[in-house]
């Protein structure tokens, strides 16, 4: 099991990803890891998968478990989107050219903004 991002270095990375014109990769990738673990904390589950390569992807929602291959349901879109979508700063359905979303549960919009 991956080793929880501490609450206070998620919410440093993301302000500087905020902040940032260019955001330092270490921010991005704690930021996007960070709010990766929110959602799956605020969703458990196995039914979609949420990719935010090249830095993480988490599954979540309950209902049917993928266990191999690809999933049925995946969401991916990057970094500074996910950051964006994750925080409230956009909406999803300003995002949607920037997101792929493909099953009949990935549209995960009722799930974000993630609490932080």
């Amino acid at each position: 099991m991956p080793r929880k991002i501490d609450t206070a270095a998620g919410r440093a990375a993301i302000h500087a990803v905020r902040a940032a014109e260019t955001p330092a990769r270490t921010d991005l990738a704690t930021a996007v890891r960070y709010l990766l673990q929110l959602l799956e904390e605020r969703a458990p589950g196995k039914t979609v998968e949420v990719r935010v390569p090249p830095f993480g992807a988490v599954q979540v929602v309950e209902g049917l478990a993928h266990t191999r291959g690809t999933p049925p349901n995946v969401v991916e879109t990057d970094p500074r989107t996910w950051v964006a979508l994750a925080t409230g700063e956009i909406p999803w359905s300003e995002a949607s050219d920037r997101i792929s979303a493909s099953g009949t549960r990935a549209d995960i919009s009722d799930l974000i903004p993630v609490l932080w």
